[in-house]
């Protein structure tokens, strides 16, 4: 079955996890211990990045294997363009294929870390609709995802903008879109209410962080443009000193982000966990979790 499958079959809003390859032999064993416990809660997807930078294709396969021959059912690695040419995106999108993989999270990528600005190889594509096309056209049986973000993309001049790119994958043949992380569950709102508007249909999956700590979120930043509510600021702020409970005010504040977006209606929740198993057995969000698939 192929994620925009599940999303129109399932009975509940889907699950889902991302991983990302691991880079040493101690993080290798970190992952495995945590792919193992996550299955415990059954995600209806997961899906495995290309690493920092977009690069990283073996590993991105490697990782999916595993995840798949340990029990998750759809596994949705990540494609991008970075440092990519036509004839290394037909292949990697062959190996994928015939290694059994239905659905393909199809991305421009960010610069490799360091760099300033994106710059497609020589007989590569500059952005994600080209890629989707590409891989259309070469795999039509694939299940295309895409990104979307609810607080722009900082390379983009205007969400009018943002949103025309967009539409432009979903015209080359997207299945269904997963937001990059956000805080505040207006900025989703309205950000699928300008997609409806120029006319995207296809499914918008909200993509959350539970945070842990004011250092991953001023991390994150770096990389990715997203508001934090000053409730939630002022709160980790002044527990700052104590980890334990910036935790706790992070994953409670999820909590009510997730609540609010089932009960208004959202396809699914992918969660960004950044390998943290841990993260998704804090009691309460575990309960929340568990509620949403009717366990």
């Amino acid at each position: 079955m192929t994620v925009i499958e599940k999303i129109k079959t399932s009975q509940h809003p889907l699950i889902s996890v991302e991983f990302f390859p691991p880079k040493t032999d101690a993080a290798q064993a970190a992952f495995e211990k945590g792919a193992a416990e996550l299955a415990k809660i059954h995600p209806d997807f997961v899906s495995v990045t290309c690493g920092a930078g977009g690069s990283a294709a073996g590993p991105t396969l490697t990782v999916s294997r595993q995840l798949h021959s340990g029990g998750y059912d759809i596994v949705m690695p990540h494609c991008t363009c970075v440092g990519m040419s036509r004839a290394d995106l037909a292949k990697s999108s062959d190996e994928l294929v015939t290694h059994g993989f239905k659905s393909i999270m199809a991305l421009r990528g960010d610069p490799p870390r360091g760099g300033e600005a994106f710059k497609p190889d020589p007989d590569g594509f500059r952005y994600a609709a080209e890629l989707v096309a590409f891989l259309r056209d070469r795999h039509p049986q694939l299940c295309l995802g895409v990104a979307g973000y609810p607080e722009k993309h900082p390379e983009a001049p205007t969400f009018e903008e943002d949103i025309r790119h967009l539409k432009e994958k979903v015209d080359a043949g997207a299945d269904f879109i997963t937001t990059q992380l956000f805080l505040d569950n207006s900025a989703y709102f309205q950000f699928v209410n300008r997609c409806r508007a120029a006319g995207i249909s296809i499914p918008i999956v909200p993509g959350l962080l539970p945070v842990i700590s004011l250092e991953q979120i001023r991390r994150m930043q770096t990389f990715c443009d997203f508001h934090v509510p000053a409730k939630l600021l002022n709160s980790l702020e002044a527990a700052q000193n104590d980890p334990v409970a910036m935790e706790r005010i992070g994953l409670h504040w999820a909590i009510e982000q997730i609540s609010e977006l089932v009960e208004r209606g959202v396809p699914g929740i992918h969660l960004y966990l950044l390998n943290r198993a841990k993260t998704a057995f804090y009691p309460e969000l575990f309960a929340c979790l568990s509620r949403i698939r009717g366990q």
